[in-house]
């Protein structure tokens, strides 16, 4: 934890310093940090998406990151992300063991960053959503905090000094989360997923970057339809 308080604001002053990052909607996320448990859920572009995130937040309470288990390879972003707080999971083969741990962290009320998609989907458009983040969710009675990483590039990845916005959305609610129904548990899950998709594409339609004029104008004008030319230019063209 030490290291964590040591490390978070080098991170922050060096990714301010390499990307401009812009926070919106903090407020939600400070409504959910008192002491109840909570799930961060944003879609996944990049790799540096948690450290993001971390530096959106600034809080000095290390959340819970569930990163792939193939990141701690490298021994040194391995050391790294622990001590952002990142757990390792393996994805491909229902690491029970690692949930119930997450989901212990969560229920003692420390805030677990998840990322739905379960992979980076590399262009900004929202993947298909898995089911973990919302199993942790409801087994710790959390809220669910959606969360938007946009980049201000033409090819929706990150990009050296381009202008990154961390858009938090209103929280859904713990109760919002429960499964009633254990004979309707896929309905009921197929639900939850499309209410988070809807929050999350919301947040990227509320607060994507302007494009630039010129190419704002550039569809427009390639949509406009050719006029033919008129009877007497018709002929003076057959003429010719």
């Amino acid at each position: 934890m030490l290291l964590y308080w040591i490390i978070l604001p080098i991170v922050w002053v060096l990714a301010r310093l390499v990307w401009r990052i812009e926070v919106i909607g903090l407020e939600n996320y400070k409504a959910v940090r008192d002491g109840r448990a909570y799930v961060i859920a944003s879609n996944h572009i990049a790799n540096l998406d948690p450290v993001f995130i971390a530096v959106a937040v600034m809080d000095w309470r290390r959340m819970c990151v569930l990163a792939k288990e193939e990141l701690f390879k490298n021994p040194f972003i391995g050391w790294f992300l622990r001590c952002m707080g990142a757990v390792s999971i393996d994805r491909g083969k229902g690491d029970t063991v690692t949930l119930e741990k997450v989901t212990s962290a969560c229920r003692r009320g420390i805030g677990v960053l998840i990322f739905p998609e379960g992979t980076r989907t590399k262009n900004g458009k929202l993947g298909i959503l898995k089911s973990g983040a919302f199993v942790i969710a409801a087994s710790a009675n959390a809220d669910m905090v959606p969360c938007r990483i946009i980049y201000n590039t033409k090819d929706g990845k990150l990009h050296p000094f381009c202008r990154v916005r961390v858009v938090f959305g209103p929280a859904i609610p713990a109760q919002d989360l429960q499964i009633t129904d254990p004979g309707h548990k896929v309905t009921a899950l197929r639900h939850m997923k499309t209410r988070l998709k809807e929050a999350l594409e919301a947040l990227l339609e509320e607060n994507a970057f302007e494009k630039p004029a010129l190419e704002a104008a550039q569809p427009a004008a390639e949509a406009q339809p050719v006029t033919p030319p008129s009877a007497p230019d018709a002929n003076r063209q057959a003429e010719l």
